[in-house]
């Protein structure tokens, strides 16, 4: 198969900076050359690349529009969208990988930790020298975080955590965790604090999710905080709104989200229009059938209309006029259109599709899991609902 160079149906390379032009070029040659070798078989051995960790870091991927000041590269969020869509491009679990340890671990310590939580964790997150992990969802509460079990009472030198968390993306590995905890019984109306907790804390244990049939090559664990014991400085400060700022982290990666979709959607319509033209069936290429051209052609323009969705929410993003409500409608529609492309994908290739060399059933299995996370695409629905009628369905 060619060498991927983009699919552009509408132009929009000219809609670019030249700067925002070289950082996707950047990192798609990265992805051609480092993630696109090893992908399939690390999917097939059910093990993250670790061996990219530190070239993420020296690419500059991890936490890339938080400041310079802490070891950032201070991209605007045109530029960090690009990012996620070609590193998706690659695989689901290399853009998790790097979305969890910017957006959901990098930011906020940068937007509700202290000072010393910011000079101490971002230079070395940035480079990859620590990992980071993101502990919201419980057992029994993923789409209803407000029902969190996982406590911190205060004690006379400062914290205790006793709790669990599930489906929690570089936990195995993670040398920090943002662990979201309630603290209620402290009269605390909003009930909900943030903690940087050191992994090697004692009383916090990780094990991996047994059973996975998508994601496959990235760690996916369960936390155990068994009396963790924490200094008053662990809290992060400006953590007191309750879900507001959970919830607010979780607005950074789904917008990341909205433009990875679009990337592993990218790399399915790449493969099987590359592989449409080369299949010679009843002497002909298949791409020369109706039924595989109609195909092709709906695959672009739903590719086409979630480029189009995430170039307009990343300017706004830069422009700060984007809402959550918007982030949730390019979510819920990106992780849709990019599970439907990946589908077709797979069918165009037939028998062919399910084999590890070819790339559409590794995106296809992955996409199930980011149209489940990070707001199912029916809580985002009803995200949108509330917004449109005024009305809650929670």
């Amino acid at each position: 198969m060619a060498r991927f160079e983009g699919i552009d149906f509408y132009d929009l390379d000219s809609l670019f900076t030249e700067e925002e032009r070289m950082i996707r070029d950047t990192v798609r040659a990265f992805v051609e050359d480092r993630v696109m070798p090893i992908i399939g078989e690390a999917y097939i051995e059910r093990k993250f690349p670790k061996q990219l960790i530190p070239e993420l870091g020296e690419l500059g991927v991890y936490g890339a529009n938080l400041p310079e000041k802490y070891g950032c590269a201070g991209l605007n969020n045109v530029s960090y969208g690009l990012i996620m869509q070609e590193l998706e491009r690659g695989d689901s679990g290399i853009r998790s990988f790097v979305s969890v340890q910017g957006a959901l671990v990098m930011y906020p310590i940068f937007a509700f930790g202290s000072e010393e939580h910011r000079t101490e964790w971002l230079p070395k997150l940035a480079t990859g020298e620590a990992i980071g992990c993101f502990g919201l969802t419980e057992p029994d509460y993923g789409s209803d975080p407000g029902g969190m079990i996982t406590t911190a009472k205060q004690t006379s030198d400062g914290w205790l955590l006793n709790g669990g968390k599930m489906w929690i993306t570089n936990g195995s590995m993670a040398d920090v965790a943002i662990i979201w905890a309630q603290t209620r019984e402290l009269g605390d109306v909003k009930g909900i604090r943030g903690f940087v907790v050191p992994t090697n804390t004692p009383g916090f244990s990780s094990r991996d999710q047994k059973g996975k049939l998508s994601l496959l090559a990235s760690d996916t664990s369960e936390i155990v905080l068994q009396d963790v014991e924490l200094p008053e400085s662990a809290v992060m400060p400006e953590s007191t709104g309750g879900l507001k700022h959970p919830l607010m982290c979780l607005t950074q990666a789904r917008y990341g989200i909205s433009w990875g979709a679009v990337g592993a959607a990218m790399a399915c319509f790449h493969e099987a229009l590359s592989y449409s033209k080369e299949r010679l069936m009843f002497g002909a290429p298949i791409g020369g059938k109706q039924i595989q051209q109609v195909r092709l052609a709906d695959m672009l323009t739903s590719i086409t209309t979630g480029q189009l969705l995430t170039y307009r929410l990343g300017r706004m993003k830069d422009e700060g006029t984007m809402t959550p409500q918007q982030v949730s409608l390019a979510k819920r529609a990106n992780a849709d259109m990019a599970t439907n492309v990946a589908r077709e994908a797979r069918r165009l290739l037939g028998a062919n599709g399910i084999l590890v060399e070819y790339n559409s059933m590794r995106h296809m299995a992955n996409l199930e899991s980011v149209y489940t996370y990070e707001g199912t695409h029916d809580i985002h629905s009803l995200i949108l609902g509330q917004k449109l009628t005024g009305l809650s369905a929670f």
